[in-house]
């Protein structure tokens, strides 16, 4: 049986919900990751750091005996102030700002509607280090939703960057080949997460026999070429790619229905389905790095001290999860996986 130690990794993206929510995230997370990055956008979204704390403090209340360590992050809205800024890098606990375009994804109602009038902000932030985290994709009806990451670059990443040269920038799950090679070249300091799906994934799996809900996601699966970018991208032991799930959980029910929600949930199971993708990579050795070096070293951070066992060992996910008062689906739910999270 194959063996895999690795220092215990940290996730950049997470989405934990909230209150009677959390009794499942929170405990998921921590099992594999010390810290996370968590998302702002609840309802309303959290815009303040007196929120963050608010929400770092119901967070906590579910860590148990772990020592996970939710790290918060501020909703960009139109109404954000260069103030704002000030207070959360003074706070010690919000350690970066969420950009989503207005109508991106789940509950992105009150993001920027013009980036163009967010500039006092954004030198505030390059001026105290504190990164922006971008959802990358334009929401114009106009546009397929295929190439939205695309154009997102074109049109708002590159004038961003030009514009504001020292602002730490991560682009959020990317999808496509154009973000890992922007990323990758940038003279930025930009980096990039990629999550476990979109690296084991593409749109065939998702629409090939039938649609799949449990696989749509936003950004969408793209094309096999993509994924193939973002695999090369992400085993290649470039600092400026680092883990991040985007686990997104949404009840059974608002999932498989007639419109069914964006968000694929993986926080139960992360690190075995990254541990699967590179595998199928032949890159394991690559694994620790990405899961847990490059993340902290981007933001400044120390690396964690614990370390977590994998086994090449099958098992089978569960078909479904309790969540509040209905239930979860997992990513591959009932499905066989080959690595498993043997301590830690």
């Amino acid at each position: 049986m194959q063996t895999l130690t690795l220092t215990k990794p940290d996730d950049w993206h997470i989405h934990l919900r909230d209150d009677d929510f959390l009794k499942r995230t929170v405990p998921d997370a921590a099992r594999q990751f010390s810290r996370a990055i968590v998302m702002p956008n609840l309802v309303p979204p959290v815009t303040k750091v007196e929120q963050a704390y608010a929400y770092r403090k119901r967070i906590i209340q579910h860590c148990s005996q772990s020592k996970f360590n939710p790290l918060m992050t501020l909703y960009l809205t139109d109404n954000t102030t260069p103030q704002d800024i000030q207070e959360a890098v003074k706070s010690g606990f919000v350690k970066a700002v969420k950009l989503y375009p207005a109508g991106a994804t789940t509950n992105s109602d009150a993001g920027v509607t013009n980036i163009l009038k967010k500039k006092a902000v954004f030198e505030t932030m390059q001026k105290e280090g504190l990164p922006l985290l971008i959802h990358g994709e334009v929401t114009d009806d106009c546009i397929d939703i295929f190439d939205r990451e695309a154009v997102f670059i074109e049109r708002t990443l590159k004038p961003l960057t030009a514009h504001f040269p020292e602002l730490k920038v991560v682009l959020e799950h990317i999808t496509t080949e154009d973000a890992a090679q922007f990323v990758e070249s940038a003279n930025h300091p930009i980096a990039a997460t990629i999550t476990a799906h979109h690296l084991l994934f593409n749109r065939n799996h998702m629409l090939v026999g039938g649609i799949k809900p449990h696989y749509y996601c936003l950004p969408i699966l793209k094309r096999n070429k993509h994924q193939e970018a973002l695999i090369k991208a992400a085993t290649s032991g470039s600092t400026r790619f680092f883990l991040g799930t985007d686990s997104a959980p949404h009840t059974q029910s608002s999932k498989e229905s007639s419109c069914g929600c964006a968000g694929a949930y993986t926080a139960f199971h992360a690190i075995e389905l990254y541990a699967m993708a590179f595998d199928r990579a032949n890159a394991l050795d690559k694994l620790e790095a990405f899961a847990a070096f490059h993340g902290p070293d981007f933001y400044g951070l120390s690396r964690n001290k614990e370390t977590i066992t994998l086994k090449k060992k099958p098992w089978s996910l569960p078909k479904a999860l309790d969540y509040g008062n209905e239930q979860l689906i997992p990513l591959l739910a009932g499905e066989e996986l080959t690595w498993q999270r043997a301590s830690g």
